[in-house]
């Protein structure tokens, strides 16, 4: 009899501590905080247009389960009903060497968040530049002008899909650097949905459109639990 009850200890152990293991993965909150008006400098900033709305941005903080992750700038974006994207703020420090600390706001790379893990990825989008690409988004797909980072150089034409690791399309618009550059450099991109095409347009230059071929999403939604 005692060596029926010893030789079920293991099992009972087995029943005791199993439902600990397969408890059910975290769910975590993810929320914007009130917006925050902030200082800003744009690049073009000159005494006609130095107005507050001019030289002020306004940054939200992202939280994830009450703590704060980052700051945020501008509308978010759902790409699917788990995730988003939305653009970084960035609070640098601008001061020489020997200077005291000079803190200034700037817009930053953008961000796509996991509302179910609270997980954060910076996104590299490719030739993107944070003073005058505006993305706009459709699905998975970003529009938006960049500045090539190749030899030839240049103001882009960019369609990039989360995932991918280069730009759908490419394309040189002008020549880059400019002298007087307009503001803003490129005119609003604009997303038609079928068949899926994007116009990218330099302010003074032509429209240019572009259709997107594949509507396969390279997304990936991380299932770690981990923030």
């Amino acid at each position: 009899m005692q060596t029926f009850r010893l030789a079920h200890v293991p099992l009972l152990l087995f029943f005791l501590f199993a439902p600990c293991s397969a408890a059910a993965p975290k769910v975590h909150s993810v929320t914007l905080g009130a917006v925050r008006r902030v200082p800003y400098t744009p690049p073009e900033a000159n005494a006609d247009n130095k107005g507050e709305e001019a030289t002020t941005l306004r940054v939200r903080p992202l939280f994830v389960d009450d703590k704060q992750k980052e700051w945020t700038v501008g509308d978010i974006h759902d790409v699917t009903d788990r995730s988003f994207v939305v653009r970084r703020a960035l609070h640098i420090n601008d001061s020489l060497p020997g200077e005291a600390p000079r803190w200034t706001w700037q817009p930053g790379p953008w961000l796509m968040v996991d509302r179910s893990t609270g997980h954060i990825t910076a996104l590299h989008l490719p030739a993107f530049d944070a003073e005058i690409s505006q993305v706009v988004w459709f699905r998975d797909y970003a529009a938006y002008c960049g500045i090539a980072t190749t030899a030839k150089g240049g103001l882009v034409a960019v369609v990039a899909e989360l995932g991918g690791r280069r730009a759908v399309v490419q394309k040189v618009l002008e020549s880059w650097p400019q002298p007087n550059p307009p503001v803003p450099v490129c005119l609003t991109s604009v997303w038609q949905r079928s068949p899926i095409r994007a116009t990218i347009q330099a302010t003074g230059g032509p429209a240019l459109t572009f259709d997107v071929v594949g509507t396969s999403s390279l997304i990936e939604e991380n299932d770690s639990t981990d923030p």
